[in-house]
């Protein structure tokens, strides 16, 4: 079984009555719900020590999940580090809707990871642009959530290596809606939907997707590459011992 952590800054539901009232058990306990049955399914909160992403509970994490929105600055530059280190090392990160802005996506996209973005209840129709993606399996050419925040292009992050999922919003615009990167060991999948006031994380077919990037982001079993100064497998006319 893959040993998933699910991140959420876990603000949300604890100040407003109407988040709470969709995410009772909060958006990590929503994610967790459907997780469990197929994976070892831990949590970890903004407010805890080290924000529950200590050294021990990241080494034993294959896939990270994250959700923010309020709080990136909040995050410690140290813990930051250390969830990059783990992702060049090779492990899978899930980065969900608003955690577009975290410190973390931030730093290994390498660029502003800024967009357009408005709340007014819209319908939004995800598009299948990869049919043959392992994220997308069991999905059909597209799907719809009733009730989303926008999210608009421009959205200024490095080219991903495959864009899955496409989207449209009742007001016109189109967004890259996921999105998967590598960096180093690590693979990487931006997924947007997720606006914290909306039942979206209850929708199947966000919950499927979501099962099968946390299965796409498990790391294979292989060595962390050896880096620096190297011997020659073969003697090298003229080097010294």
């Amino acid at each position: 079984m893959t040993n998933v952590t699910i991140w959420n800054e876990y603000r949300h539901e604890q100040r407003s009555e109407k988040v709470a009232s969709v995410y009772p058990e909060g958006i990590h306990g929503a994610i967790a719900s459907f997780l469990n049955e197929e994976h070892t399914v831990k949590t970890a909160t903004l407010d805890e020590e080290e924000h529950g992403l200590t050294e021990a509970v990241l080494n034993k994490t294959d896939v990270l999940i994250w959700w923010g929105h309020i709080a990136h600055n909040e995050v410690k530059d140290e813990i930051v580090t250390r969830v990059q280190k783990r992702v060049l090392e090779g492990m899978g990160l899930i980065i969900l809707h608003s955690g577009h802005f975290s410190k973390i996506f931030k730093t290994l996209m390498g660029t502003s990871c800024d967009l357009k973005w408005r709340e007014a209840d819209e319908k939004e129709r995800l598009w299948v642009v990869s049919p043959s993606h392992p994220i997308a399996d069991g999905i059909d050419e597209y799907f719809e959530l009733e009730k989303e925040e926008m999210y608009g292009e421009h959205f200024d992050i490095p080219n991903p290596d495959e864009i899955v999922f496409m989207s449209w919003f009742q007001g016109g615009e189109v967004f890259r809606s996921g999105c998967t990167f590598h960096r180093g060991n690590g693979k990487i999948f931006y997924f947007r939907p997720g606006h914290e006031t909306f039942p979206t994380y209850k929708d199947k077919n966000v919950q499927t997707v979501i099962k099968n990037a946390v299965k796409w982001a498990t790391p294979t079993k292989r060595a962390y590459p050896t880096y620096g100064n190297a011997r020659p497998l073969e003697p090298v006319p003229g080097q010294s011992e």
